[in-house]
């Protein structure tokens, strides 16, 4: 058995009895536990990148490890979801599975997997920039526009396409199953070092999902960008685009570092949430 206690922190999604209540049950099983140091339960606006926890215990849903994680910025730590949204990929332990299984946290019997993140520079014609950290995607959308925007594709420089439709998702394995996905792209596997490109309702139906290195730069465009035209990181970070814009997405310095307690599997947890558990009848 470990001789130091495990630092832990809650971060905890805002809002609802439920989640008060399932956040104090899950407070009061860590402080009952003597091989346990919780160092605090804060909401996602008051993560303190600087926290020395050894693995910080989020409840919620994906939105709110994507607030925690960008919160913690350049100071990643392990993070273990818990399930109180409908969906979760990254949060697939549910409050009562957490309970059952807290003794493998306890005892350090977990995995932490490094995952890619994104660094993405929006530059506006007047040379004024911002860059934000992300862990899903990167979106250009028609947005508040109503009209079909046109999103110009670069690869390392590389002119690759102009993209015409409802607008063009940039995304990472880890986002490959949220707006990509109902965007129509592929399932990427968590661990891979890549990036997908994917049209949203596409006027060409040549335009198909790309993929491509991880290693690569970015750059969407938009030389015709009415107003409403929108970039958006992570579904939370919203920015209206002008015509000359400049978003150049490419590998973050830092990974996302997700814990993963033992038997877990990815296939299976696709399995449970995409509902693959169903076959084809083909009649007795």
């Amino acid at each position: 058995m470990p001789s130091a206690p495990l630092r832990l922190l809650l971060v905890v999604r805002d809002g609802g009895e439920r989640v008060a209540r399932d956040s104090a049950d899950i407070a009061a099983l860590l402080r009952d536990n003597p091989l346990v140091e919780l160092l605090g339960i804060v909401g996602t606006d008051h993560v303190d990148p600087a926290c020395p926890a050894d693995v910080v215990v989020v409840l919620g849903g994906d939105g709110t490890i994507l607030r925690t994680c960008r919160q913690f910025g350049q100071f990643q730590r392990p993070i273990l979801g818990v399930n109180l949204g409908r969906l979760g990929f990254l949060t697939d332990l549910s409050p009562a599975e957490f309970a059952t299984q807290v003794s493998q946290l306890v005892e350090r019997n977990y995995q932490v997997i490094h995952h890619l993140m994104f660094s993405c520079q929006w530059t506006r014609t007047d040379g004024a920039r911002e860059t934000h950290l992300g862990l899903n995607e990167v979106a250009v959308l028609s947005a508040g526009s109503l009209q079909m925007v046109h999103v110009n594709l670069a690869i390392d420089g590389e002119h690759i396409t102009t993209y015409s439709g409802d607008g063009l998702i940039v995304a990472t394995p880890v986002g490959s199953t949220a707006h990509s996905l109902a965007a129509g792209g592929p399932i990427l596997k968590q661990d891979l070092q890549a990036f997908v490109i994917t049209p949203i309702s596409p006027h060409t139906l040549t335009n198909r999902p790309l993929v491509d290195r991880a290693d690569c730069v970015y750059t969407l465009t938009v030389p015709e960008a009415t107003p409403g035209v929108t970039l958006v990181v992570d579904g939370q970070i919203r920015r209206p685009l002008s015509p000359g814009d400049r978003v150049d997405v490419r590998r973050a310095p830092v990974t996302f570092q997700l814990a993963r307690l033992k038997n877990h599997s990815y296939y299976g947890t696709l399995h449970k949430k995409l509902g693959w558990g169903g076959g084809p009848n083909y009649g007795a």
